[in-house]
């Protein structure tokens, strides 16, 4: 029988091979790769193609909703399963809109897990029993005032400049972190203030703390570690793309 292939995306390395440990004894999966931030994990699915990528949501660089996102439009045989602290509807809303295929939180049951991974390999959708929940308690209580509070949308890389501005990143270290020049990055800088009407670096953090794009204690973010550009890829191009 041929193996579940599965890559784990999570920031603390003790909890990754936790997790790789407790798969791989089930002798139907074999995990193929790790990334501790969201655009390495974005980078290997591209290349290793898994058939399941378990991701946390409070990932540094790129978080998990967005790299959720990217490999669904990017990498669309690949299902992304949310495995999360967060449990509150926003969290599970966003991940779901972002196109995972299913949302747990990190205190499930081995069984759930292992459940879950069987049945997004195969196409189907698993929310926990916690996160089912939830929604159907957010559902049938609705909100009267989500129309009127609902948050401006952001173009995925406006979110992503949003999280390097709260995480303490320059033009400089952003341009360098996402491959395009730093002309770019201003530009996409200026249309996200204007956007959601905040000038200050300081009021953009808290913005992005408060709607889930960054853990407060992320931000700010004091060391810089340029990535390598991955072989092949024109800046040019992606000057054009973002």
């Amino acid at each position: 029988m041929k193996k579940i292939t599965v890559f784990l995306s999570d920031d603390h390395a003790v909890f990754r091979e936790g997790l790789r440990l407790l798969l791989e004894a089930t002798g139907e999966i074999d995990v193929i790769g790790e990334a501790e931030d969201g655009y390495r994990a974005l980078r290997e699915t591209r290349r290793l193609q898994p058939d399941v990528v378990l991701m946390d949501i409070a990932m540094p660089l790129l978080n998990g909703v967005e790299a959720a996102r990217r490999i669904a439009r990017e990498v669309p045989t690949t299902k992304v399963l949310i495995l999360s602290t967060y449990g509150d509807d926003q969290h599970v809303q966003q991940a779901v809109k972002a196109g995972a295929a299913g949302y747990l939180m990190k205190q499930t049951a081995s069984q759930d897990l292992l459940r879950a991974i069987r049945d997004t390999c195969k196409g189907g959708a698993f929310f926990g029993p916690a996160i089912a929940r939830g929604s159907l308690k957010h559902s049938e209580n609705g909100d009267p005032q989500a129309k009127t509070t609902a948050a401006p949308v952001l173009t995925w890389r406006q979110t992503e400049v949003l999280q390097l501005i709260a995480e303490g990143y320059s033009n400089k270290q952003m341009a360098a972190l996402m491959f395009v020049s730093i002309k770019t990055v201003e530009k996409h800088r200026q249309a996200l203030m204007v956007k959601l009407d905040i000038h200050e670096t300081a009021t953009l953090t808290r913005y992005a703390v408060s709607t889930g794009v960054v853990e407060c204690h992320r931000a700010p973010r004091l060391t810089f570690v340029a990535r390598q550009r991955p072989a092949g890829l024109d800046r040019r191009c992606d000057d054009e793309r973002a």
